[in-house]
């Protein structure tokens, strides 16, 4: 009888283990190779928008892919930037624009700085910035990119400057030094300026009147606090003026 029992019971394990086994099969099948994370990823993922850059012998603009803006959502300006490295080919152009002191050029689309809010506006063109070719090799591709932005967070203007900024024809070396970006990217906001306090203006006001219905004295005007000054000035200058010879002297004796 014990043995009977104890082949039940490992035959109903083997069901439960066999159910259990099937169930977890159907849901790693329906994640589709997912982890748990990648959803919450796409889901407050970032809006990028590519950062183009142009350097020509001739100076006429072509722009080219040097990376991508990365926009994320919510209300606060976050940004991040990733780029690509100058090819072999890109290395020597660079060097030949810096020395005919030709620009180093960036443009960015015009758009928010939100991810969440790119639909509320259609891209109205770009921004663009420049420095000189010759200080973008001499800083060994450091450069700080600011991006401007109104109080609704549309961008309105990008800048660019190298660090160091001026060209003093520092030999420079393609494979080590012009081959990656250092760039800090920055972002420029507006910032309100702080209102006048009118209620505290008001009371100061509303005290000071208080204060002259208590001291009727105080509203007198000029003439009616100094008006015995006045009047012995007059009189000083009347009797000044009466005692005053007559003008031309003594007249001729005949």
């Amino acid at each position: 009888m014990s043995v009977k029992m104890a082949r039940l019971l490992q035959f109903k394990i083997a069901v439960v283990s066999t159910v259990l086994f099937v169930v977890c099969t159907n849901l790693v099948c329906c994640n589709n190779g997912r982890r748990v994370g990648d959803a919450l990823d796409s889901e407050f993922g970032g809006f990028s928008v590519p950062l183009e850059h142009s350097f020509e012998v001739d100076d006429v603009a072509k722009f080219k892919v040097r990376g991508a803006l990365v926009l994320k959502a919510g209300r606060e300006h976050s940004v991040s930037l990733t780029q690509n490295q100058l090819s072999e080919e890109d290395r020597s152009k660079l060097k030949e624009v810096a020395a005919v002191d030709g620009l180093y050029r960036i443009r960015v689309p015009r758009v928010f700085l939100q991810a969440d809010r790119q639909t509320e506006r259609q891209v109205e063109g770009y921004l663009t910035a420049f420095v000189r070719a010759c200080a973008m090799v001499e800083s060994h591709l450091s450069d700080v990119i600011a991006l401007h932005s109104d109080v609704s967070g549309y961008l309105i203007g990008v800048s660019i400057v190298t660090l160091p900024g001026a060209c003093r024809g520092t030999e420079v070396e393609d494979e080590v030094d012009l081959e990656v970006f250092n760039t800090t990217l920055s972002i420029m906001a507006p910032v309100n300026a702080p209102g006048p306090e009118t209620a505290l203006f008001l009371e100061r006001m509303e005290q000071e009147t208080e204060k002259k219905g208590k001291n009727p004295q105080e509203q007198k005007s000029f003439f009616a606090k100094y008006w015995y000054l006045i009047l012995g000035g007059a009189i000083f200058l009347m009797a000044t003026n009466s005692a005053q010879p007559p003008a031309g002297g003594e007249g001729e004796q005949s």
